[in-house]
């Protein structure tokens, strides 16, 4: 599973899978906004949490065709699916990977990008809170998208549209405990409720990944 990994993480850096095009992504949006809404630091504050969120959302999602695409050109999924290591599992650790290449650096960067927001004092803490506990999710649907979807010509259109309606819950919730802790408001109600989504999804997204990746397989 190690080897996996590593693997993974480095075809996707070799591969410019996400590191720097979901940062550089999140970034552009984040810019654009007061572009967009006009330079009012007041509103700027109030809807910094659902940008941001929304933001990052959609930076996860821009490398997930890549996700499977290339061990599928290559073959390396017929091995996999024929391998001792349970495709679920293989399945996670590709989940994983992806998170670190790119759900991780946008949490890391999120403080910064709040500061162009106007985001409150109190709200940091729990943006990168919010985010490290719900972007792991993001990454298992998003391989579930992907397992849909591998072998499928021009599939990043089809695998966003399935995959968007099932990353609506972690936005709410992920967005309103940011929204709340930038308010100064107790945000343990959409906290619970976000650990529960990311729980449930890590729990139970790679059994429903690895049943649609061996419908393709065959």
């Amino acid at each position: 599973m190690t080897a996996l990994l590593t693997r993974d993480l480095a075809l996707a850096i070799r591969a410019g899978g996400g590191f720097g095009l979901g940062l550089a992504f999140f970034l552009i949006v984040t810019v654009m906004v007061p572009f967009a809404v006009g330079p009012v630091p007041e509103l700027l504050a109030r809807i910094a949490p659902g940008v941001l969120w929304l933001g990052a959302l959609l930076a996860c999602l821009l490398s997930l065709d890549r996700l499977l695409a290339l061990d599928w050109e290559d073959g390396t999924l017929d091995l996999l699916a024929t391998s001792p290591l349970p495709l679920e599992a293989a399945l996670s650790i590709k989940a994983l990977a992806h998170w670190i290449t790119t759900g991780l650096p946008l949490v890391l960067i999120s403080p910064v990008l709040g500061v162009l927001m106007n985001l409150p004092g109190p709200g940091f803490v729990w943006l990168v809170v919010s985010l490290a506990l719900g972007t792991p999710a993001l990454s298992v649907i998003g391989t579930f998208g992907a397992a849909l979807t591998v072998g499928v010509k021009r599939g990043g259109l089809l695998m966003s549209l399935l995959v968007l309606p099932l990353y609506v819950p972690t936005l709410i919730f992920g967005a309103e405990v940011a929204r709340r802790g930038a308010q100064g408001m107790d945000p343990t109600t959409p906290l619970l409720m976000l650990a529960g989504i990311t729980a449930g999804v890590v729990a139970l997204m790679p059994l429903a990944s690895a049943a649609a990746l061996r419908v393709n397989l065959r």
